[in-house]
């Protein structure tokens, strides 16, 4: 499956090569990324009463000055809608003990019982914040990038809370590891 980089420049004003075409098959690129290692994160926000989220590896920090990170969210989700109502989202590096939040909110259990999985306070913002995560932020949305199937938000920080003894939780290869020290 080819992407049309003329399609993608429409919708989220990036510069892409109009000549640009790749023959990589998605799957191959799937197997390729399931190597690269990363903190396994969660996306929450608030949308009126009800408060939604998803686990996410597609997430980076962005800058230090100010500090922003980017997550990126299917564009069908709720937790996409959600997060532009709102303007503004939490997000969390999950721990090691935190395996069963994760699957949680991978899609393992229903929507409406995934917040019964971890501990939960709330940002002053109204966002929910993970208790016992190796860090957690609070994020109003200073931008947002669509791309594809999905939306690239821009969180700045409002808020951050840091576990230090927390190890983090890694996904890699399909599958949750922990870091060791070599």
């Amino acid at each position: 499956m080819s992407v049309d980089p003329s399609k993608l420049t429409a919708a989220s004003g990036l510069k892409l090569d109009p000549a640009f075409r790749s023959d990589v098959a998605i799957a191959d690129f799937r197997d390729a990324m399931a190597s690269l290692a990363a903190t396994a994160c969660l996306v929450t926000a608030r949308d009126d009463e009800r408060r939604l989220g998803r686990t996410v590896t597609a997430a980076f920090s962005l800058s230090a000055e100010p500090p922003a990170i980017m997550v990126s969210i299917d564009r069908r989700a709720a937790l996409a809608d959600a997060i532009r109502r709102r303007r503004g989202f939490s997000f969390a590096l999950m721990s090691t003990a935190q395996r069963d939040v994760a699957d949680a909110f991978a899609g393992k259990v229903p929507a409406e019982g995934r917040f019964e999985h971890g501990e939960w306070q709330d940002w002053p913002s109204g966002h929910p914040r993970l208790g016992g995560a190796v860090a957690a932020m609070d994020c109003a949305v200073i931008g947002e990038i669509e791309l594809g199937g999905h939306v690239l938000f821009v969180g700045g920080l409002r808020e951050i809370a840091l576990n230090r003894e927390a190890m983090p939780l890694v996904w890699h290869h399909r599958q949750y590891n922990a870091i060791h020290p070599l």
